[in-house]
């Protein structure tokens, strides 16, 4: 039944959700604006975060070692697999980096179900973080509003690092022209693969920080793929702003519909994505130069 208890519920699941495929998105979006390469693995990594942050919770017993381990796990992750694999398909066909990025992510998948089976697992959130809470019309679970603020926190953090950092105004330059700048001298092949561990990093983040709101399966990356990919487009490639913007949008989207008719979810965001790129082809805030 649709009332306003339960619409501006939906509202907050929404800007849960917003919120985590704009940090999951910022990440692809970055890689891709830099390194041309569409990782179709961001999604594996999403749920490797998650596995490598149980594992460092079962160990531990305490959530931030998880984050912290889980994060740090794909970004080294990330830098190895750019390291032996990707650095070699820059200057191949789009479907070769495609097909090898696919094959990356299948990998990953098969080797978290060898080690840890195909039962969820779960991750359960930190004491002070646990249980309900009262907004005064109604009862919302107080990790999720955390998690709205331990995001924003991870994007701000991002932020600062994209446009406050002498490697960030690397990076944005390297979206916008990577030829320029390898030709000051700037070795753009150490950019590539700070870059695609950071992207990586974002991920495995996200992947462990939503951990305790939906259980851990092998599978979890595929859905979640799909989404991000929407994003970019709606925001822009290689846009932060337009990952964020274009997160937010995205998670009302869904979380709306699935009020009114589940069913409908992916359909509405596609229809979203499909009147973003009659109005705008390249995204909010896209430019032409990445097209």
């Amino acid at each position: 039944m649709i009332n306003w208890p339960n619409f501006v519920s939906q509202l907050f699941n929404g800007l849960v959700l917003g919120a985590l495929l704009a940090l999951i998105s910022s990440g692809l979006t970055i890689i891709y604006g830099t390194l041309g390469v569409l990782n179709l693995a961001h999604g594996a990594m999403f749920m490797l975060g998650g596995y490598a942050g149980y594992v460092a919770y079962t160990y531990t017993d305490s959530f931030i070692a998880a984050v912290l381990g889980g994060s740090l796990f794909v970004m080294v992750a990330g830098v190895l697999i750019e390291r032996v694999i990707i650095r070699y398909f820059y200057g191949r066909p789009d479907e070769d980096q495609l097909l090898v990025t696919f094959g990356i992510g299948i990998c990953i998948v098969e080797l978290v179900r060898f080690f840890f089976g195909s039962l969820s697992l779960t991750v359960p959130p930190p004491k002070i973080f646990s249980g309900i809470t009262s907004l005064g019309f109604m009862y919302y679970p107080t990790y999720r509003l955390a998690l709205v603020g331990i995001i924003t926190v991870a994007l701000l953090s991002l932020y600062l690092v994209l446009y406050r950092t002498r490697i960030g105004m690397i990076v944005r330059a390297g979206i916008e022209d990577s030829v320029m700048v390898s030709t000051l001298g700037i070795n753009i092949y150490r950019v590539f693969m700070i870059v695609f561990g950071i992207g990586a990093m974002a991920a495995g983040f996200a992947g462990i920080a939503n951990a305790p709101v939906v259980s851990l399966t092998p599978d979890m990356g595929d859905a979640i793929l799909v989404q991000t990919f929407v994003v970019v487009v709606i925001g822009g490639v290689g846009s932060f702003p337009g990952a964020i913007l274009g997160g937010l949008i995205a998670g009302e989207i869904i979380s709306i519909t699935s009020m009114i008719n589940p069913g409908y979810a992916y359909v509405m965001l596609f229809a979203a994505m499909t009147l973003v790129l009659v109005l705008r082809p390249h995204g909010l805030f896209g430019t032409q130069s990445r097209a």
